[in-house]
């Protein structure tokens, strides 16, 4: 869904150097915070001083002048997923007077209203940006990534008094991310009290599993940022990660990172450009939930080291009574949740949201799944996964606002999971939304291990095992520990199979 205002003022009578820019929200006059995408006639992106700028973008409260050379100029106004599209033009001629441009954009959908709360996980950009940024995106939960391997700006000042900052109301921003990235992979850590001194690591020792060890007893929270990366298999052992990036930030606004970078690669012919890797990560997500392991699904962008603006891949949790902090991070734990880069998925089966743990039904129980969908992009179908299969396609038709669809009797009849996915029809990046699975678990809160999936993940392992690069035996060898303790956990689980 496109709103589109091509702005000339008249017939082109009113020209400027000086551009006078105000956005307001439809059936509002206050200014609203959003994002600009801005070029000139070269299509090169304009910055605006004094406003936050990251690669193709600025944002701004909503109301701001600009001197901008004589020209013709495009530009798209955006506000997160949950507000439309504005595009158009204006032309700047030398000598007239100030060009007066009013826009407003118009909000589709109110998710909040509906109990769910905006997210991400991965944000680089400054801590004096990031409160207009998570304002211009419309975002609700944006812990920050301010320390790393590479960097630890609190080690010469003072740690905040506070790990939160509210810079609204029902808007937050944590000062106190952290990531571990390095030949195995990354990992992110949040709601420490401190940073954890990684900053001497080497590229293979000592091994991640070290911090992330520290890290689960000092009560962080660990978010695996992407299925694809080398350590996994003993990330995913260790059972100690809160979730994993789904939407992570090889997927872009306008494309894709389009390779997995040091982590296990995809095949090109089974999962081919542009879309690819983002299948190919799907993929490995339901290889995990396959091997018998309940790990909510999690969203980054990683504004500020990539392409996209702050938002941009999310993650909404589903809230009874508001916004508070400590809830949102146990229903994403749980998986009350769905992830997205646009469309705005919210499933049910009767009362249950994603992340429900259900008993098999009898044979008489026939309860129905049911999605409710927005989407400013073209959407195709619903898709049903059920155990890592698609089962069921139900076409979407007429998608205009927001639409409900039944899509048919949800699969509980037996112990496994099943979730809903909707992938938009853009040719140039894989924008989807997916909800977290619902389970169907066994008498002892489980789900069944698929054969298939554990062996993988042993094969993996050992792969791995072989693959660490250290030329002192005894810091290869205490890296190889951690590894031997994944692969008896794989092993256990194979062998469990059936039992």
């Amino acid at each position: 869904m496109r709103f589109l205002l091509v702005v000339f003022l008249g017939a082109c009578s009113c020209f400027a150097e000086k551009v006078r820019w105000v956005i307001h929200e439809t059936d509002s006059d206050q200014p609203l915070p959003c994002r600009i995408h801005l070029t000139d006639s070269k299509g090169q992106a304009v910055r605006a001083p004094d406003l936050p700028f990251w690669r193709n973008h600025f944002d701004t409260p909503g109301e701001f002048t600009l001197d901008l050379k004589p020209g013709s100029y495009r530009f798209e106004i955006l506000r997160g997923p949950e507000y439309g599209l504005v595009d158009g033009g204006f032309e700047v001629k030398a000598g007239d007077d100030t060009l007066m441009l009013r826009h407003s954009l118009k909000r589709i959908a109110h998710m909040s209203e509906e109990g769910w709360w905006s997210g991400e996980l991965h944000i680089h950009r400054p801590v004096n940006e990031v409160p207009l940024l998570v304002r211009a995106e419309d975002l609700h939960v944006g812990p920050l990534i301010t320390w790393w391997n590479r960097n630890n700006p609190w080690k010469d000042q003072a740690l905040p008094r506070t790990l939160w900052r509210e810079v609204e109301p029902d808007r937050f921003i944590g000062l106190m991310g952290g990531e571990d990235e390095r030949r195995g992979g990354a990992l992110l850590y949040f709601n420490l009290n401190e940073p954890l001194d990684i900053q001497s690591a080497q590229p293979e020792h000592p091994s991640p599993m070290k911090f992330l060890n520290q890290a689960e007893e000092l009560g962080a929270w660990i978010d695996i940022e992407k299925p694809f990366w080398r350590d996994v298999p003993a990330w995913i052992a260790s059972g100690k990660a809160d979730s994993i990036g789904l939407a992570n930030n090889h997927m872009w606004e306008r494309g894709m990172l389009d390779n997995e970078a040091w982590g296990r690669p995809r095949s090109m012919h089974d999962y081919p450009s542009p879309q690819g890797n983002g299948r190919w990560t799907q993929f490995l997500y339901y290889q995990i939930l396959n091997s018998g392991i309940q790990l909510a699904p999690s969203a980054g962008s990683a504004s500020g080291v990539l392409n996209n603006p702050v938002g941009y891949n999310r993650v909404y949790v589903h809230l009874k009574n508001g916004l508070n902090l400590d809830d949102w991070w146990d229903g994403l734990r749980e998986g009350r949740s769905f992830v997205t880069n646009g469309p705005l998925l919210r499933c049910r089966v009767g009362e249950s949201l994603p992340g429900s743990r259900m008993q098999p039904s009898g044979a008489d129980v026939s309860p129905h799944l049911m999605a409710r969908l927005t989407s400013r992009d073209p959407v195709e179908e619903f898709e049903v996964i059920h155990n890592g299969k698609v089962v069921r396609r139900i076409p979407v038709r007429d998608l205009k606002g927001t639409i409900e669809q039944d899509l048919g009797i949800a699969p509980i009849d037996q112990p496994g999971w099943f979730l809903v996915r909707a992938v938009t029809s853009l040719p140039h990046t894989f924008r989807f939304a997916s909800t977290a699975p619902f389970y169907v678990v066994d008498e002892k809160g489980g789900i069944p291990a698929q054969r298939d999936a554990c062996q993988f993940f042993l094969t993996w392992t050992r792969e791995r095992m072989n693959s660490i690069s250290l030329d002192d035996d005894r810091l290869r060898g205490e890296v190889l520990e951690y590894w031997k303790e994944a692969e008896v956990f794989w092993m256990d689980r194979l062998d469990g199979i059936g039992k």
